[in-house]
This record gives C-alpha cells, sequence and structure tokens, in this order.
C-alpha cells in the first residue's frame, strides 16, 4: 500500500525558502551569537564588574594583546555576595580585590615590594617602589598560621596574577572586549524593547484602521500622517530631553517612533483581508469583531510586519548608537558602542583608531545582519515565489 504524502504547509515552505538563503540564515546564525553573549555578558567577560568599570590609568591604551603582572589586594570594605539574577540585572557584581598592575616585584621578610607598572620609562636615580606587608594582602588571621615562606608562596600563588587585555584598554585602562561585550547588552535591549512598543502599537491601531474604515479609519490615518511628518531622529531627541536622559527614556523614545510604518502596513493589509471569505463566514457565524481581527485576519498579515520588524530592529540600533554618541542615550559608564565612539573618536587618526573602529564595527556587523535576515524572510514569505 502506497504512503500518502501530504503537502507541505505554508510555514514549511517559507521555512525551507529561508534556510536556503545562506546570507539570510548566516545573519540568523549571527544575531544568534550577539543575542547569547548579550544575555550572558556579566559571566563571560573578563571584567565582570558593573558595567566593566573597572578602571586603571596607569594600563591606559595599551594595544591588543597587552600582558601584564597584576597584584590582586583584597578590599577593606566588605562586597555583598550577589545571586545569579542580582547579577545579571546590575550587569556584573563588584569585586571583592583591588587590582593593581606591576612592573616588578620582590619580597623583604615580611613585606611584598612592587614597582608599579608605568608606560614610559622611569628614571634609574628615583624609586618608586611600594612596600606592602604581606599580612595586609593574605589577611592577619592567615598570615599567623603561616611561616614566612608559606605567606610569600601563597602571594605569588593566588595574589599575582599574568592579565591579558586581548583587545587592549581603552582611555581609561578598562578592558576594551569586556566594554564591548557588556555593550552588546544595550543595543540587543534597545532593539528588542523598542521593537516590541513598536509592534503593540502599530498592531492595534492598523487592525482598528483597516478593519473598520470610516471615521476611525480617517482619524487614526491622519495621526499616523502626522507622526510620519516628523523626522524619527528629532522627535527621539524631543522624548529624550522631554523624560530625561537614561537607558529606559531611549527604549521608550525609539519604540514609539518606529510604530508608524507598522500601523500603516497592517492597515492595508486588513483593508485587502477583510472582504475575503473566510472573514465574511465569521461574521455570519456571529464571531465578535475582536476574535476576527486578532484571531482570524492578524495571523493572515503577520508575513510583512516580520519582515518591517526586523528592519524595525536594525534602525532602532542605529538610532541607539547615534543619541549615545550625542550623549543623550545610555549614560556613562554603562557602556554603549555608540557613547565608545564618542569617547574615542579623536584617536581616529593614530596608532588607537581601532578603539572606535571595533564599536563601529559591531554596529555595522549587527545591523547588516537583521537586513539581511529581514531580506531573507521577504524572500520566503513571497507567495507569489516560485
Amino acid at each position: 500500500m502506497l504512503k500518502r504524502t501530504l503537502p507541505d504547509t505554508p510555514t514549511q515552505i517559507a521555512w525551507h525558502r529561508f534556510r536556503s538563503n545562506s546570507l539570510a540564515f548566516g545573519g540568523a546564525f549571527c544575531i544568534l551569537f550577539f543575542v547569547l553573549v548579550a544575555l550572558f555578558s556579566p559571566f563571560i567577560r573578563p571584567d565582570s564588574t558593573p558595567d566593566s568599570n573597572n578602571q586603571n590609568l596607569l594600563i591606559s591604551k595599551q594595544k591588543p594583546g597587552f600582558e601584564v603582572q597584576t597584584l590582586l589586594i583584597p578590599k577593606t570594605i566588605h562586597t555583598e555576595n550577589q545571586g545569579f539574577w542580582s547579577t545579571w540585572v546590575k550587569d556584573g557584581k563588584p569585586s571583592p580585590k583591588r587590582e593593581m598592575a606591576l612592573s616588578s616585584y620582590r619580597f623583604e621578610k615580611n613585606d611584598l615590594i612592587i614597582t608599579p607598572f608605568s608606560p614610559y620609562p622611569l628614571p634609574e636615580n628615583e624609586s618608586f617602589e611600594e612596600r606592602i606587608p604581606l599580612s595586609e594582602i593574605i589577611g592577619a588571621e592567615k598570615a599567623l598560621s603561616l611561616n614566612l615562606t608559606a605567606q610569600q608562596a601563597l602571594v605569588e600563588e593566588d595574589f599575582i596574577i599574568e592579565k591579558t587585555y586581548w583587545l587592549g584598554t581603552d582611555k581609561y585602562g578598562r578592558d576594551l572586549l569586556s566594554r564591548l561585550v557588556s555593550g552588546s547588552r544595550i543595543s540587543i535591549a534597545v532593539g528588542f524593547v523598542a521593537v516590541l512598543i513598536s509592534l503593540l502599537v502599530g498592531l492595534v491601531l492598523g487592525a482598528l484602521a483597516g478593519y473598520y474604515g470610516g471615521w476611525i479609519d480617517e482619524l487614526i490615518t491622519w495621526f499616523i500622517n502626522v507622526v510620519w511628518s516628523i523626522p524619527t531622529l528629532l522627535m527621539v531627541i524631543a522624548i529624550t530631553l522631554a523624560f530625561g536622559k537614561g537607558f529606559w527614556q531611549v527604549f521608550i523614545a525609539v519604540g514609539l517612533t518606529m510604530w508608524v510604518e507598522v500601523a500603516r502596513v497592517v492597515r492595508g493589509q486588513f483593508i485587502s483581508l477583510r472582504q475575503k471569505e473566510f472573514v465574511e463566514a465569521s461574521r455570519a457565524l456571529g464571531f465578535k469583531p475582536g476574535r476576527i481581527i486578532f484571531r482570524h485576519i492578524l495571523p493572515n498579515a503577520l508575513g510583512p510586519v516580520i519582515v518591517i520588524a526586523a528592519a524595525n530592529f536594525a534602525a532602532a540600533i542605529l538610532i541607539e548608537a547615534g543619541l549615545s554618541f550625542l550623549g543623550i542615550g545610555a549614560q556613562i559608564p554603562t557602556p554603549s558602542w555608540g557613547n565608545m565612539i564618542k569617547e574615542h573618536y579623536a584617536l581616529i587618526t593614530t596608532d588607537l583608531a581601532y578603539l572606535a573602529i571595533l564599536p563601529g564595527l559591531l554596529i555595522m556587523f549587527l545591523v547588516l545582519a537583521f537586513m539581511m535576515v529581514g531580506n531573507g524572510l521577504r524572500d520566503a514569505l513571497d507567495v507569489r515565489a516560485a
């Protein structure tokens, strides 16, 4: 008996088309990588302090691959233990130890003699050494329980480490790699929240205008045209200045300016679908307008909306970077790719140009990935495609 093969569903057909588009599929993997990095940022980056803001001016503007011996000195102020969720929300946890970059060190009985790191040659006739008691490093109680040799061995093993800055340090001596990783949270979060707000507002207004028509359509269309006529960046700046500078203000400001295109597309889709047979049948069966709108028409209008959402995600990332560059987006010391460019753009003509170029490249790659995914979704969801 021959087995009957069922035809592929529209969703399966769209998935096969999208998967066969290598650029779009590669863009999706790139986005997934950035999302995972953003989600686990506090736990995977070298500098896990809040906002990766561990400053050490002695090692500022060091080149990629810079290695230095680092002394870890316990802080006298007790740092509160944080759980997983608290660390994730605060983008890191305070370090219980203070870091000091060393040029050299030696032991003299119960003291550690260190020479702090200097990027410049030190005069031979001047001494820059510092003396630190071993008990201050390992703790007074532990020092009493160990002999001198054991104390020195413990300091060398646990408190003096070789630290590598894979992408170098910025002008404040912060680990550039950690700042870039932490900055991905801002871009991903702004894009996600902005698209979510734009979808909520745009879907509701567009659906109401397209389904009911008449004076409701005229009123909503007038409002859409008014908002559409205002330059996006100027509106975002006005909203940000009205509600103040900050992290959440950027989310709201960007989201409230991106719903217009969603509403226009949804309105057009509803106008073309509201006279279809399945909608007339739903009305004849006595279904309420809310059920017809959200359970019957809206699922058939989601294809173009998904494509627009991908494009809006990319636009939100660019707008946030521009606002941070202007100083009205994410506020220092919170790392954002935009304010990282602002901090170092004056170095673009020097051998430290990478401090501004690297965050710019990350913005470019992430925006390009969303645009490729958007184009791939457009082709995959096109019912006219063969």
